[in-house]
């Protein structure tokens, strides 16, 4: 373990888990294959607990640690990858950031068995930053609201109890997360 680079790629529970809930239902759980939702499999307290016990143990330290937030990395994708790449020693290029046809069927490939998970990235040919008004300020009824409408009252339940279940280890893990 201690000739790795660890890096840590963290989302909101309240982004990444009524995005996975959704791949669990129909209709697109006749794509993705999965048809059960399982709160377990959120992973935040697995990933913390793995997380503090390379601090703990030193494996990792505040100078090599990487976190990087997805909300930050699609909100300024060439800060957040100039940062990543000065922490780990890489040089930055901008086929980071765009890239070729034959990169993007190389990607489809090897997440072919993932089909329905991650489409919008694997049809895509650059990771540009998103649209601002992607940063609505949401209040617990607006989400709950939208959760019913989508999956009605008692996903929309389930939803917000993984989600409060996972908070506190997301946000443990993003007072490590890379800044520019």
């Amino acid at each position: 373990l201690r000739k790795f680079q660890f890096t840590f790629l963290i989302r909101h529970p309240r982004r990444s888990i009524p995005s996975y809930f959704r791949c669990t239902v129909p209709p697109l759980d006749k794509v993705t294959g999965f048809y059960n939702f399982d709160p377990a499999e959120a992973g935040y307290d697995e990933v913390r607990r793995f997380f503090d016990f390379l601090l703990k143990e030193g494996l990792i330290d505040r100078s090599n640690l990487t976190v990087i937030d997805a909300d930050d990395l699609l909100d300024d994708p060439e800060g957040i990858l100039r940062a990543y790449c000065e922490r780990v020693g890489l040089d930055f290029h901008d086929g980071m950031l765009n890239w070729s046809d034959e990169d993007t069927a190389f990607a489809q490939d090897k997440f072919a068995k993932w089909v329905g998970f991650h489409d919008d990235a694997l049809s895509s040919c650059n990771l540009r930053a998103r649209d601002p008004k992607h940063k609505k300020v949401l209040t617990r009824e607006s989400e709950d609201r939208e959760w019913n409408e989508k999956y009605g009252e008692k996903g929309a339940k389930l939803i917000r109890q993984t989600v409060e279940d996972n908070v506190a280890d997301y946000e443990h893990l993003k007072k490590f997360a890379l800044s520019v």
